[in-house]
Formats: structure tokens, sequence, C-alpha cells
């Protein structure tokens, strides 16, 4: 089966995470530290914190920035749902925007018009997540515009997008966003096998999510409330959690930032070649933004289902059979029943709903070889026949 991700891992990835187990320390060691710098480094942001998910690194994100009861998060419904459920796990309420149909991210239209009747209504959200989703950059420009007038914090979600650019600079370098996050699993552009991040240019952001990272507990004087007992004191000043990186998963992280911009110039010239074999096939191939150069952690088609005789479905599952391991980003997360009984109906994101029905994921990562795609298209042009 050709999968539609898979992790590359070399000797020097082996070897690097050899090191550390065969050194003093396996987590909070040194290599953590070594593993957010190299992350600064490459999107120029100030600050950076390894967590062990992309999930962890949201949920404190939004701690950070004071979301709780009462207040709302909104994001788009065509994403993992862990971009909603970070806004539960702080008792805060999430709604949704609907997506742009080429970008297939967060329709800035749609959040304006979402904003003027909330404020009209008095609930307008206090944070707003876009998703960069497959690697593509949301409008953040315009986004950010609308957080200036409407006074909420932005999280940009790019799980799907270290490597990536907006408007020729890196994506989480926070320009335009108060946090942004990173995941680092196995079937993302780099990989610390689990793994996430967080990156701001706030120090007060910095040291309260490093606090909510590791128990709310401090060694740091400045933050305690009377003068350390000895050398080996520390105090729990926060509510905290373990979301922790090991220094096993750093050691990875770190060597992997060392191909990153090779993967992605891998996984474009996989996305040209697609672009050329799918030309002549009833697929809508995907558009990339000119103010945005894609990470392209994902390669989405949307069948063009007046022309086919096939259901999606029907489709899906043939691929399957012809070992094309095909997948489906994503199921909108106000149709998943936890979320639809809140109240959310599908009619409520008609685009949506639409990309829903004719999305599928083409495998897209660098071990791909020419032969293998070619035997992806195949399979495809076979079953569109």
């Amino acid at each position: 089966m050709i999968p539609y991700g898979r992790q590359s891992i070399n000797q020097e990835d082996v070897d690097a995470v050899v090191r550390v187990l065969q050194s003093d320390y396996l987590t909070q060691g040194p290599t953590v530290p070594l593993f957010e710098d190299s992350v600064i480094a490459h999107c120029g942001a100030r600050h950076a914190l390894a967590v062990n998910s992309a999930t962890s690194a949201l949920h404190i994100a939004c701690l950070a920035l004071g979301l709780g009861p009462g207040d709302w998060l909104w994001t788009t419904p065509i994403t993992f749902v862990a971009s909603a459920n970070c806004a539960l796990y702080c008792g805060a309420q999430v709604s949704f925007v609907d997506i742009d149909p080429l970008t297939y991210n967060l329709c800035p239209d749609a959040l304006e018009q979402k904003l003027l009747r909330a404020k009209i209504e008095n609930r307008l959200p206090k944070i707003v997540v876009p998703v960069h989703l497959c690697g593509q950059p949301c409008d953040m420009q315009r986004i950010h515009a609308l957080a200036q007038k409407f006074g909420f914090k932005i999280i940009e979600d790019a799980s799907h997008a270290i490597g990536g650019k907006y408007l020729g600079e890196p994506i989480g370098n926070c320009r335009f966003s108060d946090i942004t996050v990173f995941s680092f699993h196995p079937v993302k552009i780099i990989t610390t096998a689990e793994g996430g991040m967080v990156v701001t240019n706030s120090s007060e952001l910095f040291e309260s999510m490093g606090l909510l990272r590791s128990h709310g507990i401090t060694r740091d004087v400045r933050q305690m409330s009377h003068a350390p007992d000895g050398p080996w004191y520390y105090q729990q000043v926060a509510l905290g959690f373990n979301y922790r990186m090991t220094d096993l998963q750093a050691a990875l992280g770190v060597s992997q930032m060392h191909r990153l911009e090779g993967f992605v110039a891998q996984r474009h010239a996989i996305a040209n070649r697609y672009e050329q074999l799918l030309s002549e096939l009833p697929v809508t191939r995907p558009w990339q933004h000119p103010d945005g150069y894609s990470g392209l952690h994902l390669y989405v088609i949307r069948l063009q289902t007046e022309r086919l005789m096939s259901s999606q479905r029907e489709i899906f599952e043939v691929l399957r059979d012809k070992g094309v391991g095909v997948n489906l980003h994503y199921i909108p997360v106000h149709t998943q029943p936890y979320y639809a009984r809140m109240g959310f109906l599908s009619e409520d994101y008609p685009q949506a709903m639409r990309y829903y029905a004719q999305a599928i994921s083409l495998p897209m990562y660098p071990g791909l070889t020419q032969a293998m795609q070619e035997q992806v298209v195949d399979a495809l042009s076979g079953v569109l026949q």
C-alpha cells in the first residue's frame, strides 16, 4: 500500500537520537532548547516552546491568551478536531467560519460577515484560529486587519505548514498573529514522532505558556511569592500540565530541521508532476494563492462529481483496493456527533460540505517515487473512466 503520508528517517536522524540515548539526559536536557532555537532561527519569531503535541500547543496557547468560560473561539470546519477542541478544554464555546472555495482555508469574507453579526449580538470571539490547510497559508493580512478592528486574538494553526511562506516570509514569524502552532506528527513535514511547538513574539505569552507546559512550576525567583528556601526550591504558581517534549524527540527534530527546505522542495516537485499527470482527468487540482508558498503537507484533489458515474466513496474504495492509500482531510468538525449535539447543522457551512463531498487526499511525501506516483495516477485514471 502506498500511504498518503510517511516520515523520512535517515542515518543522521538515527545517530542524533542514539547520541541522546547514550547521554545523561533523556528528557529535560539541553536538546529541547536546541530544537526550539532551530525553529526560531528558521521562522524568525522571538520565542519557541516545544511540547508533546500540537494539541497541547493549542491548549496552552488558548490558556495563555485568557480563553475561558463565557468566551468564544472561532475556527474553520475543515480541520482536525483539535483546532476546535482546544476551546472546550478551556470551558469556552466554539463556532465555525465557512471556507474559501479556492484555498479551502477559513474565508476572510465569511469571517467579516460573521463578525459584523456577532458585534450586534455581543458575541464576538476572543480568539480566531485560522488553519493553514495542506500547508497553504491563510489570508493572514486580512484576518489580522479584522482582528485589529474587532478586537480578537489570533492563533495560527500551522500544523501543516512549517517550511512554507506567506508574503515571502516564513510561516511562524507571528507577524500577523499572537501565537503560531506547529505539529511534528510522523506524516507532517518534519517529525519528532509525536510533538508540537508554539512560537510567539510576546515575552509575556512565552512565560505563561512555559509555566503551563510543566505543571505550573517555576524555579525562576522573579515568579516566586518569596525567596527560595534553598537551592532545591521550586514553586507551583499556576495550574499547569505535563506537556513537555523529551530530548529524544527533540534530537530527531533538530536533525530533521536540517532537511526542512529539501523536504518542502521535494513536495513541490511531486505536486508539479501531479499537476501534469492529472491535467486531463475530471478532478480539480489544488490552487495555490500567489501570496503563499505552501508547505504542501497534503495534496487534495476535488472530484468533479457532476462528470462522474462513480461516487466519491466508490472511487475511494477502489483506490484503496488498488494499493493507493488515499485519505480524506477532513470530515467537517461541525458534523461530528459531539458537535452536532451542540446544535450545529450540516447545512450551516455549505462550502465545507461541498468540499467534503468531493475531496480526496492523494499520497504526498518526499519518498514518493515517480513510479509510485504513476501508479497512483494510473489507478485514479482507471476508476474515473
